[in-house]
């Protein structure tokens, strides 16, 4: 690596705080991450249209109920991976963990499940679906 490419590093990210709206994690967290989400499956992809509302609404949904997520960008360049990871953490309140290749890891903590007053979620089904099975064997 040349003086040149160190100094326009250092100029580009001049510490390792975070961003306006992106969310801040320790060394130790990001690591604890990274291999936490070394078993994950991409489950947002951002293609050809580019980051449109409707895919930062499909990774908001997504990381509300995964809390770690991995999204696939199918561009080849660098930069715009980059700029899709910092627009997405910068807009979500999400913390970057990782960008290797053309994946990109981010985590914010889960939204906590409402519970009623009994101490059950408010969101879950009563009983379990009957099966026309279950019925055949009475």
């Amino acid at each position: 690596m040349t003086a040149d490419r160190i100094a326009q590093l250092i100029d580009d990210h001049p510490t390792e705080a975070a961003s306006v709206g992106e969310l801040p994690i320790s060394t130790g967290q990001r690591r604890e991450l990274k291999a936490e989400a070394h078993s994950l499956n991409p489950v947002v992809t951002i293609a050809d249209n580019g980051l449109s509302p409707s895919v930062l609404k499909e990774i908001d949904h997504s990381l509300n109920v995964h809390g770690l997520i991995k999204i696939r960008v199918v561009s080849d360049e660098r930069e715009l991976r980059e700029r899709y990871l910092a627009e997405i953490c910068n807009t979500l309140g999400a913390a970057a963990v990782q960008h290797i290749g053309k994946l990109l890891v981010v985590w914010r903590p889960k939204l906590e499940v409402k519970a009623d007053k009994s101490g059950k979620a408010v969101a879950r089904r009563k009983a379990p679906r009957q099966l026309k099975r279950n019925f055949q064997n009475r």
